[in-house]
């Protein structure tokens, strides 16, 4: 009889009584060493699976309850950071509710779970409550489909938002809910085996697709962000109120001022300036930079601070904002709003008149903010064109502040920081939700102002923190592999510019080359190459500086209503410092390490969201422009087609190879180009092109393109480049042929490590 583990696991179930493996042998009638070792696999792939339970003696029946491992899904992380779940799939009597699975920590603690996780887990029983122990976090979004649903003549199928989706996914009849044709929703992927369309239950809808908040709903939920508050976390802020005076110090007089952009909805950083004398004599520049105290509401292991860790920062989308904190904090509380008493963490910097810090202090404080400022109306009042507002700041306020901001760009460009100033583009959006064009974001001495004294703050706060020992959670920049330093050589040497060979290349350097190449009609090329380069910025409680700014010591301090990781600074200043409740709790100092590794992926998850959303708004605004021709830019080259940047929109496009069908195109990554073979026609990254729009899908963020006609006839190369020498290749040995009798013959050295042909 053949083997087969679904009749193997029928046997099983239906048997009144646990049965051994001879049993099961001599049920089935297996004979023979082959069949009995394929039975001995089996059982072993059931017991792994915990579809089955190995007893003592080695009897094996069907586990009771839940498998021994199964997936299961987060519900629950309660004011404690205890982790409850409940089976991903459960097929309980009707209104019997899922068994209370509590996941256990391994021996670093809980891995970084949120709410909606899944999780593969081993199960065992205690009483009525399961303990699970994680094997292995699923990602949701991979359990989880997010897409369009549409009619079709056999049913409903899910058409996947996202772009690199390589099918539709079916949904079987009755599983599609209350969604109908044209709703966006999120199905549940179905296990089964064999089926070559894969199924799915539906399991939320999202709105309609047409409903001008889909673009970044879209966004938001395939990352697994969640645009709202659970009530338990909304209803902790009531009751919450500005703290009285006591032993905070007064600066309510003192005239710090916000500057921020003209849509921003919250203000957690104030700044003033004047001149001072130093403990030693010299002349120098007393700072204040007060931060909202957001320590003080928000207490480690509290409902919010669970959220606020799970969120790991808030996320930036070009219709709205998906805070870290809910509104009662963040637009409100922890706001420094104008005219208003706010808690704050006030860092007190003391730099003589070359920009080195020479002192510094953190007090708690009470602040009131004497404006709210805006960069262009700041920067308008400096160049001499005051308005009511800032009229009666210019001497107390605004040149001070411009004043103590020269001295630390000049300590700035001294320590060589590296200045990558690439322009920076906006999506306008109207009232009605639609994308209505791109504006580039202008950047004026007044952003580079709150810049330097933001950066200020943050390497006190670090150093401030290893003054006393104190935990801190670093912002670290790594300097570049010499891998990819090597490429930039190659690169920028194709455009003249030399770069020293053999050696890691400083801030400084890169800033020389950055000064050369912005001669050359192609700086912009060259500056997005070396920002290619460099390494991803993260959190951590090591220090090894920041690459980036030239500093040696630097942690997040500025921003703790929106990232995780300035609140821990917070926390642990406060401590520290001895400055009242709000402290670094001892579970957070030990688990430091693991929080720092959490906040460092919500962060790359919020970019991923933010950068699809504005692709999908770019695709929305392109799609009735199908046909169009646009001027553009090849911003990269690969095997399989180009990618063009258009000019106007700043969408990013792909050309696929197999619409370039006029020669068979090679890719040179040396050259960084396309290369007909036959008629030597060059594709190059850095090219100015025409292209024209092919499709635009504002649902997935999908734009392809084709090369124009003439662009398509002439090609796409750049005036004046040289290409780079091949590298040298050690040329392969050339094999001599076989003495007689068919032995190798060596010449006169003989084989590799011997001294020569033997004598004979």
């Amino acid at each position: 009889m053949s083997l087969s583990r679904p009749d193997i696991l029928s046997y099983i179930q239906e048997s009144p009584s646990p049965v051994t493996k001879r049993e099961i042998a001599k049920a089935f009638n297996i004979k023979g060493g082959e069949n009995r070792v394929a039975l001995k696999q089996i059982l072993k792939h059931l017991e792994k699976n915990g579809e089955v339970t190995k007893h003592p003696g080695g009897a094996y029946s069907v586990p009771e309850g839940l498998p021994a491992v199964t997936i299961i899904e987060v519900c629950d992380i309660d004011i404690d950071g205890d982790v409850f779940a409940r089976p991903a799939e459960w097929k309980g009597a009707e209104g019997e509710k899922p068994p209370r699975i509590e996941v256990m920590p391994d021996k670093k603690g809980h891995p970084a779970l949120k709410v909606g996780d899944r999780i593969l887990a081993r199960l065992s029983r205690s009483g009525d409550i399961y303990e699970a122990r994680a094997i292995k976090k699923l990602d949701t979004e991979k359990g989880r489909v997010l897409g369009l649903l549409r009619s079709s003549k056999s049913g409903f199928i899910l058409q996947p938002a996202d772009k690199k989706a390589k099918y539709d996914f079916d949904v079987p009849a009755g599983q599609e809910g209350k969604a109908q044709d044209g709703d966006l929703v999120i199905g549940e992927i179905q296990p089964e085996r064999g089926v070559r369309n894969r199924k799915v239950r539906v399991v939320e809808v999202l709105g309609r697709r047409d409903d001008r908040k889909a673009i970044s709903l879209i966004s938001l939920h395939e990352m697994g962000l969640r645009d709202s508050f659970p009530d338990k976390v909304l209803k902790s802020t009531d009751g919450m109120s500005v703290p009285p005076l006591e032993k905070r110090e007064d600066l309510r007089k003192t005239p710090l001022v916000t500057i921020d952009g003209e849509d921003a909805r919250d203000f957690d950083d104030a700044v003033f300036a004047e001149k001072c004398t130093l403990s030693n004599g010299q002349a120098g520049y007393h700072l204040i930079v007060a931060i909202a105290d957001v320590s003080y509401y928000v207490r480690p292991a509290s409902a919010l601070d669970v959220e606020a860790q799970a969120r790991g920062n808030s996320t930036y989308f070009p219709d709205r904002v998906v805070p870290m904190l809910p509104e009662a904090l963040s637009n409100d509380l922890c706001s420094l709003r104008p005219n208003e008493d706010r808690a704050a963490l006030a860092a007190h910097l003391w730099i003589d008149e070359d920009g080195a810090l020479q002192k510094y202090e953190f007090k708690r404080a009470l602040i009131r903010s004497h404006a709210r400022l805006i960069y262009e109306q700041v920067q308008a009042a400096k160049d001499g064109q005051t308005d009511k507002v800032t009229a009666p700041l210019m001497d107390t306020v605004i040149h001070p502040l411009y004043t103590a901001y020269d001295v630390l760009f000049q300590a700035r460009q001294k320590r060589g920081a590296l200045d990558l100033d690439l322009p920076e583009q906006r999506i306008v959006i109207d009232e009605n939700n639609e994308m209505v064009g791109v504006e580039q974001r202008i950047r004026m001495d007044s952003h580079r102002l709150i810049e330097e004294f933001m950066i200020l703050a943050n390497v006190a706060a670090a150093k401030a923190l290893e003054d006393k020992r104190a935990p801190c959670v670093y912002r670290i920049h790594d300097k570049p592999s010499l891998d990819k330093l090597d490429s930039v050589r190659e690169f920028v040497e194709t455009f003249g510019l030399t770069v020293p060979k053999g050696q890691s290349m400083q801030p400084k350097q890169i800033n020389g080359l950055l000064r050369k190449a912005a001669e050359l009609p192609y700086t912009h090329l060259i500056s997005r190459v070396i920002l290619r380069a460099q390494s991803q910025a993260v959190y951590a409680t090591d220090n090894i500086g920041h690459f980036g700014l030239a500093l040696t010591h630097y942690a997040h301090f500025t921003s703790p209503i929106r990232r995780y990781a300035d609140l821990l600074v917070h926390r642990s200043l406060v401590s520290a410092y001895r400055l009242g409740p709000g402290g670094l709790s001892d579970d957070e100092e030990v688990r430091l390490d693991e929080i720092s590794q959490h906040i460092s992926q919500t962060e790359r998850t919020s970019m991923e969201a933010e950068r699809n959303s504005v692709d999908r708004f770019t695709a929305a605004y392109l799609s009735d422009k199908i046909g169009a021709e646009f001027a553009g830019t090849i911003s990269g080259v690969t095997r399989f087609g180009l990618f063009v940047t258009l000019d106007e929109s700043g969408a990013d496009g792909l050309i696929p190879m197999k619409s370039l069908d006029d020669d068979f195109y090679v890719h040179d990554e040396h050259a960084h180009a396309l290369i007909g073979r036959r008629k030597k026609k060059v594709f190059r990254l850095g090219a100015k092109v025409v292209a024209r729009l092919k499709e635009a899908d504002g649902m997935t963020g999908s734009t392809v393109l084709e090369l124009s006609p003439e662009t398509k006839r002439l090609g796409a190369d750049i005036p004046g480049f040289t290409p780079p020498k091949p590298p040298k290749t050690r040329p392969e040995r050339r094999k001599k042929p076989a003495g007689k009798g068919g032995k190798k013959s060596y010449g006169t050295k003989g084989p590799r490590g011997s001294k020569g042909p033997k004598k004979k």
